[in-house]
């Protein structure tokens, strides 16, 4: 099990999860987006649709009709009836639900910060969990582990 933490500076929660679930369906993985607020699912949902003329993310709602066939799915939950292998907790809010996926990514920013150390402390030493740090340059380039 992997869990990635993406400390958010520069680009906006909708940008990093359109990159971070381009990499997972590029990988042939199915993907869960969480984030309690439904605007901002709403506004993910529509960053990812948008995400270029001839590629497009295709992703739904939880609670939207074939739900279970979607690759990409967003909830307010950690329900993954897509049978989503990877999630990405888009809220900043830590759940303890997320062990059981392959790889979860975090991402969270200034005002979760705190709770982000406490976490990736907390996550120290559990058998069979890989921790990575990624930060945002100024140019805009990801980078881990500093």
């Amino acid at each position: 099990m992997r869990v990635d933490f993406y400390q958010l500076s520069r680009d906006p929660v909708e940008r990093v999860t359109k990159m971070l679930a381009r990499k997972v369906i590029g990988v042939g993985a199915r993907l869960l987006i969480v984030h309690e607020e439904a605007e901002i699912r709403g506004n993910i949902s529509r960053e990812l649709w948008r995400a270029g003329e001839e590629e497009f993310l295709a992703n739904g709602g939880a609670s939207d009709a074939g739900a279970e066939r979607q690759p990409i799915l967003l909830s307010s939950t950690m329900d993954a009836v897509n049978q989503a292998s990877m999630v990405i907790l888009a809220d900043g809010k830590w759940r303890s639900e997320a062990m059981k996926f392959d790889r979860a990514m975090l991402l969270f920013g200034a005002g979760e910060t705190e709770a982000a150390r406490v976490l990736w402390r907390e996550l120290d030493g559990v058998a069979e969990v890989e921790r990575e740090i990624h930060k945002q340059d100024e140019s805009g380039r990801w980078r881990a582990g500093v």
